[in-house]
């Protein structure tokens, strides 16, 4: 029997490490372990932790038509969870456990564990490659290191892969149902729950036909105008599919064959910035493999840790609960906190907001980010935040400041999306929407004044930079 140990892959179709227990011809069987210490330590957003149990629910379903059982446990941490699937290996005499590589830190060092505890007992321990189209390693720059700016990234990453075309694996229905009699497991079902708190994430369809359709229509009606679109909030123009590629419910190559389909090579317009943005989810799956430090809060940069943050805890929370008196900031952080995403536009305004505006240490941020966001993925993420930090691989320049009233101006004009999220602005006239306590009637509204000015945060941003590059 093999067992396919499942984490952030809850999908059947596509899934290199079942695939590939499933061609052995042994009977299979899934296995998911919950794990609320670590999560609570990752700051997993209570509105993922509801999305991944919903789609575990689903993928209950799709399991059982091809004839493979998905059981549940639950440990503390992920060393906990490696020691049970080595023990539930061993007392059911599997010849094999199969596994998705992650390339976090505490995830590479939880799966060698489980490796060094499988091969005590001589149980094969299948760690494959599966989260990125082209693996860590496979996409080198001449001197075969690894890539430090996107650009050269894309340019070799397009040329490799348009040289094998994107593959989507098929799951046959097996032939035998496997078993597992430990009691340290159990069948999942709705009966079962994690010890961690659940915020309701129905907005977002869970089962697997829902959710290949919601890519499907994405690349029928959307994608085309995506690079005009993308970066007005007001505008229905992205495809809200990363809480899907966050949990594993789609892959990254789903989702590139689909965008490629019959499609004339190289790509242009909407699906050539799609596809962009896809492969900059590989560059920063690519870094964090190559530099564990970026799994410890340490900045890329090597003076990014002698920046000087300013950290003021009012302001820090007035940014959390949308009230610095920046329209745009405060509709962002509204949208977030209440639906548990946020445009991408919007999270380079608030991220550059809170570390150059207010001076505060950019893994404020981040961490607050993880433990709201429904498409929280720890790469991705921390190579946002580095990023708007200028702290990060091919970051921002640090003397480009973005003015949050003229971001608002460019990217919601008409300040559409403030006031959907703003009701203390709906009466503020659109000449003054993005300042409106510059309004003649500002004394009216109940809503903050700026808690600083952005001309005179940004000369301290730049003085404090400098100093911490010339340190």
């Amino acid at each position: 029997m093999k067992i396919v140990w499942l984490r952030r892959d809850l999908r059947v179709e596509d899934n290199t490490a079942l695939n590939c227990a499933c061609s052995r011809g042994e009977p299979v069987v899934a296995l998911y372990i919950a794990t609320p210490q670590t999560w609570q330590e990752h700051s997993l957003a209570p509105i993922q932790a509801d999305l991944i149990y919903r789609r575990l629910l689903a993928l209950q379903s799709d399991l059982n038509k091809k004839n493979i059982s998905l059981y549940y446990a639950q440990t503390y941490s992920f060393k906990d969870a490696a020691r049970l699937v080595a023990e539930v290996a061993m007392k059911e005499g599997a010849s094999g456990v199969y596994l998705n590589k992650e390339y976090e830190l505490n995830e590479l060092g939880r799966d060698e564990l489980l490796s060094e505890l499988l091969a005590t007992e001589g149980i094969d321990c299948k760690s494959i490659d599966d989260k990125c189209i082209l693996n860590p390693g496979s996409v080198v720059n001449k001197q075969g290191d690894y890539f430090k700016v996107f650009t050269p990234f894309k340019r070799a990453y397009l040329a490799a892969m348009y040289r094998q075309p994107v593959a989507v694996t098929k799951l046959n229905p097996q032939q035998r149902r496997g078993k597992l009699i430990s009691n340290r497991v159990a069948e999942f079902s709705s009966q079962c729950d994690f010890d961690y708190p659940r915020e309701s994430s129905e907005r977002y369809a869970v089962d697997t036909e829902q959710v290949i359709q919601a890519l499907r229509s994405f690349d029928s009606d959307k994608v085309d105008s995506y690079h005009s679109h993308r970066d007005f909030p007001a505008i229905d123009g992205t495809s809200t599919l990363s809480p899907y590629l966050a949990i594993g419910a789609l892959s990254v190559r789903q989702c590139m064959a689909r965008l490629m389909y019959q499609q004339t090579l190289p790509l242009s317009g909407g699906r050539e910035v799609w596809q962009s943005e896809l492969i900059w989810r590989e560059f920063y799956q690519h870094l964090v493999y190559y530099e564990p430090k970026l799994s410890q809060g340490k900045s890329f940069t090597s003076w990014g840790d002698n920046l000087v943050w300013l950290n003021p805890t009012a302001a820090i929370d007035a940014w959390k609960k949308g009230l610095t008196g920046y329209p745009i900031v405060d509709a962002a952080m509204r949208q977030l906190n209440q639906t548990g995403w946020m445009h991408n536009r919007l999270r380079m305004i608030v991220a550059s907001f809170l570390v150059k505006d207010l001076h505060v240490d950019w893994r404020v941020g981040e961490h607050y980010f993880m433990s709201k966001l429904i498409d929280g993925d720890y790469a991705a993420n921390n190579g946002g935040w580095q990023w708007c930090a200028s702290t990060g691989c091919d970051g921002q320049p640090y003397f480009r400041i973005f003015n949050p009233t003229t971001q608002g101006e460019r990217f919601d004009p008409d300040g559409a999306f403030i006031r959907g999220w703003i009701p203390e602005l709906l009466s503020v006239p659109d000449k003054h929407i993005h300042q409106p306590h510059k309004w003649g009637n500002a004394k009216d509204l109940s809503y903050p004044e700026p808690i600083v000015d952005h001309k005179t945060e940004r000369e301290i941003t730049l003085s404090l930079y400098k100093e911490a590059k010339e340190v």
